[in-house]
């Protein structure tokens, strides 16, 4: 699945901003940079493959982050 440039929402309730793609300088794994939309506005990074992950929170399955509408 390509991870595209946009507004996701974490499993937790807030809403992030996906900038683009990046590579891992010393191990070339992709790298998802993003900005959070509350507080700081501050800039993170997460591997893709996490980006993409299925997580379990109190027996229910979730998609870590999913696109929502710009």
């Amino acid at each position: 699945m390509e991870i595209l440039p946009g507004k996701y929402r974490h499993f937790k309730g807030n809403e992030y901003e996906v900038i683009g793609m990046a590579k891992h300088s010393e191990t070339l794994e992709d790298m998802v940079v993003y900005r959070a939309l509350y507080g700081e506005r501050k800039l993170w990074v997460r591997p893709a493959k996490m980006w993409l992950e299925t997580v379990e929170r109190d027996g229910k399955k979730f998609t870590r982050f999913t696109k929502i509408d710009d």
